[in-house]
C-alpha cells in the first residue's frame, strides 16, 4: 500500500472531484439527479443554493484552502466561512440528468467579506446567477478579517 497524504486524507488522487480552475474562475460539473428535482423533473429552486455551496466551497478547496484547517485554527483562530447575503436570479429550468457547470470567482474583497460572482450553466445557456456575499467568523459569530492563507490564496 503507498502511503500518500491522499490516502491520509481519505481523498482520491484525481483532481476531477474539486473542478478545475479556468479563465472565470472555478468551475465544476454538477450532474441534476431525481433527488433534486420537484414531481415534474426540475430542479427544486432550493437545490441551486446547494450547488453553489458546493461550488464556492471547491473553489477555495483548489486554491489550496480546506475548511477543516480553517476551523482548525492553523491561521491562529479557529474560523469558518459563513453566507451573510445572496442576489440570485432564477433565468431558465434544469431537469433530471442534465450536466450543469457551476461557475465562481471572487469579485472582490472588503475586511471580512468576500464577495463571490457564481453562476450555472447547462452548455452555453445561463440558468442561474448569484452575488454572494460571504463572511469570515470566529467559532462564536464575530466577523474577522481574511487571514493571510486566504489572502495568499485569493492573490490578495
Amino acid at each position: 500500500m503507498v502511503d500518500t497524504e491522499h490516502d491520509r486524507n481519505n481523498e482520491p488522487e484525481w483532481s476531477d472531484l474539486d473542478g478545475r480552475m479556468t479563465e472565470f474562475g472555478h468551475q465544476q460539473k454538477i450532474r441534476v439527479y431525481y433527488e433534486d428535482t420537484d414531481f415534474s423533473g426540475i430542479v427544486y429552486h432550493a437545490n441551486y443554493l446547494k450547488f453553489i455551496e458546493r461550488g464556492r466551497s471547491d473553489f477555495i478547496r483548489q486554491l489550496g484552502v480546506h475548511h477543516s484547517a480553517l476551523d482548525s485554527g492553523e491561521s491562529g483562530e479557529r474560523l469558518a466561512l459563513a453566507v451573510r447575503h445572496m442576489d440570485i436570479n432564477f433565468i431558465k429550468s434544469a431537469r433530471i440528468d442534465d450536466i450543469l457547470t457551476v461557475e465562481s470567482r471572487v469579485g472582490e474583497v472588503k475586511g471580512a467579506r468576500i464577495f463571490m460572482d457564481q453562476r450555472i450553466l447547462r452548455g452555453d445557456d445561463l440558468l442561474f446567477t448569484a452575488r454572494v456575499t460571504v463572511v469570515v467568523i470566529t467559532r462564536d459569530g464575530r466577523p474577522r478579517r481574511l487571514p493571510d492563507t486566504l489572502r495568499t490564496a485569493f492573490g490578495l
